[in-house]
């Protein structure tokens, strides 16, 4: 059996409205790429990011749900294991910082119950266009008691320093405990939907 090149592996989930970014900040962090052009997700897809924290190699298992109403169904089984989660809203798009309230009761009903959580408000490099006052986005995750970063895929801000600071708070919880192997396949439909959308 080949040696396992990682010490823990965690799995984290970006949720939030479609349009909102997280195709973009996934590609930010896992590629260092942007792209204005991505395609809607289609249910689901992944990818993986090998990040070193406290003297230890952590693979993270990133997934990336579509945010529309009708894949709500195919997402819902993957909240089933996730140990972090970070809800995404557009800062220049009320509907989607209004909705976080929506994804948070998702993640109560359908996530382990100490799941930890962050809330990104990004394109924050769009000031112009703010509809969404960063003090609106720390009150509701001080509300919830949860962790807030406002975020930018584009100029790339805090992308690297928000997976890492969720990366820890897993650490600190699971400290201890024994690694979860997850299984080494995984179905992803790659369907493409030719409808393209404009991200972050």
């Amino acid at each position: 059996m080949a040696k396992k090149t990682y010490d823990l592996l965690f799995k984290l989930l970006l949720i939030g409205d479609s349009g909102v970014g997280k195709t973009c900040i996934l590609f930010r962090f896992s590629d260092d790429a942007f792209s204005t052009t991505f395609i809607s997700t289609i249910g689901i897809d992944f990818k993986i990011k090998t990040v070193e924290l406290r003297g230890k190699k952590i693979k993270l298992q990133i997934w990336d749900t579509a945010g529309q109403e009708r894949f709500h169904t195919i997402t819902t089984s993957y909240y089933r294991g996730a140990m972090g989660i970070m809800l995404v809203y557009d800062i220049t798009n009320e509907k989607t910082f209004e909705n976080i309230v929506n994804w948070l009761r998702n993640i109560d009903e359908h996530a382990n119950e100490n799941v930890e959580k962050m809330i990104l408000g990004n394109k924050s490099d769009m000031e112009d266009r703010r509809e969404v006052s960063t003090e609106r986005g720390e009150a509701i995750a001080r509300e919830h008691g949860i962790r807030f970063m406002e975020t930018s895929a584009k100029a790339n801000i805090n992308i690297d320093r928000a997976f890492r600071e969720l990366a820890e708070a897993i650490l600190d919880k699971t400290h201890g405990k024994e690694p979860q192997d997850a299984p080494d396949r995984v179905t992803v439909d790659r369907r493409v939907e030719r409808t393209s959308s404009r991200c972050c």
